[in-house]
C-alpha cells in the first residue's frame, strides 16, 4: 500500500533540469518557510460519557513571549536542541537503563532550552492549574515542577503548589504504584519518610527528583482522575518554559499506559505543518477518534533494553520514486538492543545510519543539480540559494516500510529554511551511532496513529 501526503502547488517558474523519470514535487519557497507564530487555540470542548480526549498540540515556538529575529536564530536553537536530545537517545539506549542520582490540552511545542517541541495544555489538580507540559513519544513518565522547589527552573506559568489543589495524593512507599515505578526502566524509586520517591537524570544533564502522587489532570472539560504523576521538587536542565513532560511512551507509567482500556491503548497526533494557515495540531486519546479510516499501518517493535520507545521496521529510502540500494540491514534492531529506527517527537531532525544518509543525500543531490547550491549549515550539508524563485521543482523523498507501506514525504517535510535570505537545507543528518530517529519534521502535516495495545502505528490518509 501506498501513502502519498504532499504539496503540489502551481508551477510558475521551473529552472532548467536534466530529462530524469523521477517524482517530483512543484513548490514555492514560500510555501516552505516557517509560518507566523499563533497564540494557542482553546481546548476542544468535550462531552463526559466519550471514551476520548482531544488536546490542541503547539509547537514550541507558538508559546506566548517567543521573540526571534529571524530564520536563523531559529534555526540555531532548534539544532542546538536537537543535538542535546540525540545525545539523550543514545546514551540511554546504550544502557540498559537511565542513570539515576542517589537521593538525598493543548499541546504546544517548546521549551526555551533544550529539548521537546511540541506541548499541550493540562490543567493540574482540583480546581485545575493550567500548566504546559511537553509532549514526549519516548518517555515513560508524567511529572510536573512543584513548591516547594529546593531547585526549579523558569517556567511560563506559576510552579505547582500541592497544598492548593483538594486532589493531590501522596503515593505510600509500599504501594503497587511505587513498586511499578521501581520495577520500570525509566526512573528509579526509592523511600523518604513513607514516601515513595522517584528520580529520573536524561543523558543530557537534565534531571528531577521529587515525590510520587496521584493527581487529577484535565484536558478541556474532561478529567482524569488518579494519575500518578511525579511532583518534582528539585529540577535542573533542559525544560525552560515548560512545567514538565506528559510521557506517551510505550511504558505502564506513561499517560497512555495509565489509561490502559479507557482509551483502548490508542492515541494519534498531528505535528501542524511550518507555513500552515492552522494555528495548532492535535493530540488525540481514545480508540474511536485517533484511528481514522483509510490509515495504513505499520508493526511496533519493542526493544527490551529500552521499552519505552516506539520502534518501527524501515527497510529502506526512496528520492524520486526510486528505491535506493541501501541494505535492510543498516535499519534493522539487533537481538541486542541496537541499531533500529525509532519515531520520537522531540528530535526534530531524522538521523540516519552513514551509509543510509550518505545515499539518500547523493540521489538527492544528483536530482537537484539544477538548483545553486548554498555552503552547508550547522549539521546540515546539502542546501540551497533559492533567492528569486517562484518555484522550484524537487523530488519526493519516502520511505519504505515492512509490509509494503511506502510513506512519501510533503517537499516542506523535508527542505526547511535556515535563513531570511532563502536558503534551504535537506533536513536529514547522519547518525553518530547505529540508531535511526525519525524526527518531528519528518512527521508534520501527517495523521500519525500510534495502538499500543495491538502494536501498530498507523499513517492517516489525509494531512491535517
Amino acid at each position: 500500500m501506498v501513502v502519498t501526503s504532499f504539496f503540489v502547488l502551481q508551477l510558475l517558474f521551473l529552472p532548467p533540469f536534466a530529462a530524469l523519470a523521477l517524482d517530483f514535487h512543484v513548490v514555492k519557497p514560500h510555501d516552505l518557510a516557517f509560518g507566523a507564530r499563533h497564540r494557542p487555540a482553546k481546548l476542544a470542548p468535550l462531552g463526559h460519557g466519550h471514551n476520548r480526549l482531544s488536546l490542541s498540540l503547539f509547537h514550541r515556538d507558538a508559546l506566548p513571549g517567543r521573540n526571534f529575529s529571524g530564520h536563523r536564530h531559529r534555526l540555531d536553537r532548534l539544532l542546538e536542541r536537537d543535538s542535546r536530545r540525540v545525545v539523550t537517545l543514545t546514551r540511554r539506549l546504550s544502557t540498559a537503563r537511565y542513570h539515576v542520582d542517589d537521593f538525598g490540552s493543548e499541546v504546544v511545542s517548546g521549551l526555551e532550552e533544550g529539548s521537546g517541541e511540541y506541548f499541550v495544555r493540562v490543567g493540574v489538580g482540583v480546581p485545575p492549574r493550567d500548566q504546559y507540559l511537553v509532549v514526549d513519544s519516548g518517555s515513560d513518565i508524567v511529572w510536573i515542577q512543584c513548591r516547594p522547589c529546593s531547585q526549579c527552573y523558569a517556567q511560563s506559568e506559576p510552579v505547582f503548589d500541592p497544598a492548593e489543589s483538594a486532589s493531590f495524593a501522596g503515593v505510600a512507599c509500599g504501594s503497587p504504584i511505587c513498586g511499578l515505578l521501581l520495577s520500570g526502566a525509566s526512573a528509579a524509586a526509592g523511600c523518604h519518610a513513607g514516601d515513595c520517591r522517584y528520580a529520573v537524570s536524561y543523558g543530557d544533564g537534565s534531571s528531577t527528583k521529587g515525590t510520587l502522587a496521584l493527581e487529577t489532570l484535565t484536558f478541556g472539560t474532561s478529567a482524569v482522575r488518579d494519575v500518578a504523576i511525579g511532583c518534582g521538587h528539585s529540577n535542573r536542565g533542559l525544560f525552560v518554559g515548560a512545567a514538565g513532560v506528559l510521557g506517551l511512551g510505550w511504558g505502564p507509567m506513561s499517560f497512555v499506559g495509565q489509561l490502559g482500556g479507557q482509551a483502548g491503548g490508542a492515541f494519534s497526533y498531528c505535528l501542524v505543518s511550518r507555513g500552515s494557515d492552522a494555528p495548532t495540531g492535535s493530540l488525540v486519546f481514545g480508540r474511536t477518534a485517533a484511528v481514522p479510516v483509510g490509515a495504513v499501518w505499520v508493526p511496533l517493535l519493542r526493544n527490551l533494553r529500552a521499552p519505552s520507545f516506539y520502534y518501527v521496521r524501515l527497510l529502506g529510502l526512496g528520492v524520486g520514486g526510486v528505491r535506493l540500494p541501501v541494505l535492510e540491514d543498516v535499519f534493522q534492531l539487533t537481538e541486542e538492543g541496537e541499531g533500529g529506527v525509532v519515531m520520537d517527537t522531540g528530535t526534530a531532525v531524522t538521523r540516519l545510519p552513514d551509509a543510509a544518509y550518505a545515499a539518500l543525500r547523493d540521489a538527492f543531490g544528483a536530482a537537484t543539480a539544477g538548483l545553486p547550491r548554498a555552503p552547508g549549515v550547522s549539521i546540515f550539508d546539502t542546501c540551497y540559494s533559492l533567492f528569486g524563485y517562484q518555484s522550484v521543482r524537487v523530488p519526493t523523498v519516502s520511505f519504505y516500510f515492512a509490509g509494503g507501506t511506502i510513506l512519501t514525504l510533503p517537499a516542506r517535510n523535508f527542505l526547511i529554511p535556515v535563513d531570511d535570505m532563502a536558503t534551504f537545507c535537506f533536513a536529514f543528518a547522519p547518525s553518530s551511532s547505529g540508531l535511526s530517529i525519525m524526527g518531528n519534521i519528518q512527521q508534520e502535516g501527517i495523521q500519525i496513529t500510534f495502538d499500543a495495545a495491538n502494536g501498530f502505528v498507523g499513517f492517516g490518509p489525509n494531512t491535517c
